[in-house]
């Protein structure tokens, strides 16, 4: 059990560990946990909309497919011009000490061979987490996401994550929650009347 609380402490270090490539694009800021957490949500997603992918399957693979960068970091496109990592020593490593270590190693062998359906959506699901952080972006005035998105969406794999990626790009990233009730924004309530304003003083 011991071997396990390594294990969580380790995944931990994913909040603290941040996504390099908001350096290049000059704004932002993420770490690996934030971008796994929406990942597998949207993996979650795509498997279901998919049909015939194992639901499960696909959210492990968004989980498990960067812990690996609490040992490694993670490397922007710019770094793996110049660095080379040794991922695989670093996916070995851990699995020797985890009572699930064959499991830990072939999600990772999984996810990086992309041949399965359920490792294409999770790569999918990888991109598509990018392209939302694009687009927030884009719509608080970064030029350079403009730029950076069809990259983006030449790595997906799938006809499903491409038909959504272009409904993200077309998307106000404000909307979900900055609607057009415009009495609630002026007055805090569906009443018509401000919630600390008493009625006889309005």
């Amino acid at each position: 059990m011991k071997n396990l609380a390594h294990f969580f402490f380790e995944v931990g270090m994913l909040k603290r560990t941040p996504r390099t490539g908001f350096q290049f694009l000059g704004s932002g800021a993420e770490s690996v946990a934030e971008h796994s957490f929406r990942t597998a949500v949207i993996g979650f997603a795509l498997a279901r909309l998919d049909g015939k992918a194992d639901v499960g399957r696909v959210l492990q693979l968004c989980l498990f497919h960067d812990i690996p960068e609490a040992r490694i970091g993670d490397l922007n496109y710019v770094n793996k011009k110049y660095v080379q990592v040794d991922e695989q020593r670093a996916v070995n490593d851990l699995a020797e000490a985890l009572p699930f270590g064959d499991e830990y190693r072939q999600t990772l062998a999984e996810f990086a061979a992309r041949q399965s359906r359920e490792a294409l959506l999770a790569h999918d699901a990888d991109q598509l987490e990018m392209i939302l952080a694009l687009k927030e972006y884009k719509d608080l005035g970064n030029r350079y996401a403009d730029e950076w998105y069809p990259f983006s969406v030449r790595r997906l794999k799938t006809d499903l994550a491409r038909r959504l990626a272009e409904d993200i790009w077309t998307t106000d990233s404000t909307r979900w929650w900055f609607d057009n009730d415009s009495d609630w924004w002026v007055n805090g309530s569906d009443s018509g009347n401000p919630v600390d304003c008493p009625d006889d003083k309005c």
